[in-house]
């Protein structure tokens, strides 16, 4: 069953495990969720600056030791919300912690993340200067 794109892509990923994290040519990260039975493709996020996981009351950033363990330590849980908002960036909050995708100014290239794998075959890029990163004009 297919849910319906809702206005928020985000909010698709309430409900979906978080399979698996792969860290690509330590140049981004992807999240990638078990999405919906009968859709051909699986939710992927691809973070293009790295994410913030706050878990057992504390924040990891990309340069702190055991960062890498933080982010692992995420899989597999389950999405409980999901949102995006100007001045806030990206959150998604699982069972098992949260990530924000918030960056400075200085740690922006041309794409901050991308959500494939939408129920209706769609996608949704967040860049800098639009959306909820309009502040990074």
């Amino acid at each position: 069953m297919r849910k319906p794109v809702p206005a928020q892509p985000l909010s698709e990923l309430i409900g979906d495990r978080l399979g698996s994290i792969e860290f690509v040519l330590n140049d981004y990260m992807q999240f990638r969720f078990d999405g919906s039975p009968g859709v051909e493709e699986s939710p992927v996020l691809s973070c293009f600056v790295w994410p913030t996981v706050e878990a057992r009351g504390r924040v990891w950033r990309e340069p702190d030791l055991g960062y890498a363990d933080a982010v692992r330590r995420l899989a597999p849980g389950t999405v409980l919300e999901a949102s995006d908002s100007i001045g806030a960036g990206i959150r998604i909050v699982l069972d098992t912690g949260i990530v924000r995708i918030d960056p400075s100014p200085d740690e922006v290239v041309v794409e901050i993340a991308l959500l494939r794998g939408l129920s209706d075959g769609g996608w949704m890029v967040w860049r800098p200067g639009e959306d909820a990163f309009a502040h990074l004009a």
